[in-house]
């Protein structure tokens, strides 16, 4: 029996200037029905490139220049417009990375879930809309009767997420191209998303494309893997085999990445705190609390790592501190001077010392501006620099975060993710400040890349003495960096201590659930937790037996318990 799916010598290029430059160079995969394939790699290894040519279809600025893509008997890079669009989205799905940017604002999750089988006459709309709610109920999206009827900015990202796997699943396709759909998804979210991926492929045989930078998530889902890098593979075969045994250097590097933890600090830890949030509450409309008598504390020199899920209140207390969110209650007092609760009010020398580097460096920096304006504002703004002394304090400053001079006359389109982030990173730096809120500024990024900026803020943190206030929801980044945790959950701070504490067992139960939801680098792991999980919920309560207290605080942050 044949293949479903067979790319045999794929060549992609892209268009860069007025030249053709390889993406993927001579690659060949293949599917089985009922199969999941794994591809992971680096930003810039060609996977999604790869995966969207599974379907015979390049972004724009891209071609396919050579090779062969078979898809159950038909030969699709040659096929007429009309056969590829009744293959598009009916016999092979795409979900990509952000449900939040491919859904319509304006129309229903219904009735964009319902389009695709109306529009190629494989239902009436009822058949259809029936349809979507039983694969609701499948991904265990709340009331399924009803949420098809919310628009999508009213439901959560893991459940827009899942309502994008279910528009995928529309049309029962043969293939899904699952384009890392939990990279920017908390953990316990990501377990919702994976636990309803494997559900789907595993009830209809749907084969699947899983595309990736995290081995330790592609290790659920997939049958076989395929290691990708610079548009070439590098190694292929059965995921058990590989996880125990990889042949190639760069795979090793992958499932090695970021199992450093570092040491805590002690005598930074007992100096006199450089910020302290003081019982701060905050509202985004009236009457309607998101941040509830919140209290942290940040030394000097130190890294105090912020963690919980969407919506626990992390990303709202950095705009508390920065003074974009004026608290309704509280204040804040930064090396020993109570600040203006708004923005406007705060002194030029407060706003210097006091940065923030942005989850998505995109969208952080204007690709209309070159490296030297966008180095070169902070530097006139508050230090009044001008020709040669600016543009050797930029080159300077590009050399602190490890790129070249010559960038200097680029545009951040002209870079790579970790690269955007690190001009982010000299931006901040820039300012000369004491301490930096770094929000997710690793969670777009592949290990390999989030690695490495996560040493070069270490290094630093080292040679600068900064602090850093690290907005996270990523426990193996929390390891790698932190010498404080905070824990937070619905709007308040449920633990917070040293490092080493919070990570010490017994757990307050919702730091235990965010440890125990992120991915191992074993095949079995998701189905073990969800069958622990089950097992623990089958239990009558009297059966459970007492539930571990708190822990005591740390001894520094004693007065910020409740």
């Amino acid at each position: 029996m044949g293949h479903l799916l067979k790319m045999t010598n794929v060549v992609i290029e892209g268009l860069s200037g007025t030249e053709w430059t390889p993406i993927v160079k001579g690659v060949d995969l293949h599917l089985n029905r009922g199969e999941v394939l794994g591809l992971i790699g680096e930003s810039g290894a060609g996977k999604s490139t790869l995966g969207l040519a599974s379907m015979a279809y390049t972004r724009q600025g891209c071609r396919i220049a050579s090779g062969s893509i078979v898809f159950d008997g038909m030969e699709l890079t040659t096929a007429p417009r009309h056969v590829l669009r009744n293959i598009r989205g009916v016999r092979i799905a795409y979900v990509a990375q952000s449900a939040a940017a491919a859904f319509n604002p304006a129309h229903t999750l219904l009735k964009q879930c319902v389009e695709a089988p109306v529009q190629h006459g494989l239902m009436s709309y009822q058949e259809a809309a029936e349809k979507t709610v039983e694969t609701y109920k499948r991904l265990l999206l709340p009331d399924p009767e009803q949420i098809g009827y919310r628009y999508p900015h009213q439901v959560s990202g893991g459940q827009l997420q899942r309502a994008m796997v279910a528009m995928a699943m529309a049309c029962q396709p043969d293939i899904i191209i699952f384009d890392e759909p939990t990279t920017a998804l908390d953990v316990t979210t990501q377990i919702e998303v994976l636990t309803a991926i494997k559900e789907i492929t595993r009830q209809f045989r749907t084969a699947a494309i899983y595309i990736t930078h995290d081995l330790a998530v592609v290790a659920q889902l997939a049958d076989r893997i395929m290691v990708l890098r610079y548009g070439e593979l590098v190694e292929e075969g059965e995921t058990r085999q590989m996880l125990a045994h990889p042949k190639e250097e760069y795979t090793r590097a992958l499932l090695s990445v970021r199992k450093q933890q570092k040491p805590s600090s002690p005598a930074a830890l007992k100096e006199k705190p450089l910020l302290e949030v003081e019982g701060v509450r905050a509202s985004y409309t009236k009457g309607v609390e998101v941040l509830h008598d919140v209290q942290v504390r940040v030394k000097p020199r130190t890294t105090v790592a912020v963690v919980g899920e969407s919506g626990s209140g992390k990303s709202t207390l950095a705009r508390v501190i920065t003074g974009l969110l004026p608290p309704t209650k509280g204040r804040i007092v930064f090396d020993g001077q109570e600040l203006s609760a708004d923005l406007k009010s705060r002194s030029r020398d407060v706003l210097r010392r006091l940065q923030m580097i942005y989850q998505m460096p995109d969208t952080a920096l204007n690709p209309r501006q070159k490296l030297r304006t966008v180095l070169g504002r902070p530097l006139e703004f508050y230090f009044g620099m001008q020709g040669k002394e600016k543009t050797d304090r930029i080159v300077e400053l590009l050399e602190m975060v490890e790129l070249p001079p010559e960038y200097i006359d680029r545009y951040p389109t002209e870079l790579s993710g970790g690269e955007k982030q690190r001009v982010c990173i000299a931006r901040a730096l820039a300012a000369e400040p004491d301490l930096i809120i770094c929000d997710e500024v690793t969670s777009a990024l592949d290990q390999l890349v989030a690695e490495g900026v996560l040493k070069l803020l270490q290094r630093l943190q080292d040679k600068l003495g900064i602090s850093y206030l690290f907005i996270t929801h990523d426990l193996a980044t929390v390891k790698a960096i932190a010498d404080e945790i905070v824990v937070m959950c619905q709007g308040r701070v449920v633990e917070q201590g040293i490092k080493e504490e919070i990570l010490t067992p017994p757990h307050h139960e919702y730091t235990e659930l965010l440890l125990s939801s992120v991915p191992e680098m074993d095949p079995d792991w998701l189905d073990n937790l969800l069958a622990r999980r089950a097992r623990r919920r089958a239990r009558k309560p009297s059966d459970q037996g007492p539930r571990k207290p708190m822990r005591q605080p740390a001894p520094a942050a004693a007065s910020f318990n409740r």
